[in-house]
């Protein structure tokens, strides 16, 4: 069975890469750009993997990261932010994830980081 990656961000051209990539290499992924309804898409898609912009219009990500990994069925599910802001020195500590990924990324490194991820 495939793994499951369900994205979120509020920029398409993002969210058609990413699922362009993944795809490619075998994951079933689903992108989305509502996050308020995030927790109920996931409760229908299932994910293996989260991947949150860490800006959205309206939105806190922190917020979000929390709902999930507070929510019974996907607490344990990991979830990988894309920040523009990482390398710019960013405090990402209260933010409960398990991986951040700095924008503009390569293809090559969002594949290595979601297979550490969930393959590992």
């Amino acid at each position: 069975m495939l793994k499951r990656i369900l994205v979120l961000d509020d920029n398409q051209s993002i969210l058609d890469m990413v699922e362009e990539a993944l795809s490619y290499e075998k994951f079933q992924v689903l992108i989305t750009s509502d996050s308020n309804n995030l927790i109920e898409i996931a409760k229908i898609f299932q994910p293996d993997l989260f991947i949150l912009d860490d800006r959205l219009v309206g939105h806190k990500t922190d917020g979000i990261c929390n709902q999930i990994k507070w929510h019974p069925k996907f607490g344990n599910t990991p979830v990988m932010l894309c920040s523009y802001y990482y390398h710019l020195g960013a405090d990402f500590s209260a933010i409960p994830c398990d991986d951040i990924i700095a924008k503009p990324f390569g293809l090559e490194e969002l594949v290595n980081k979601v297979n550490h991820l969930i393959l590992d």
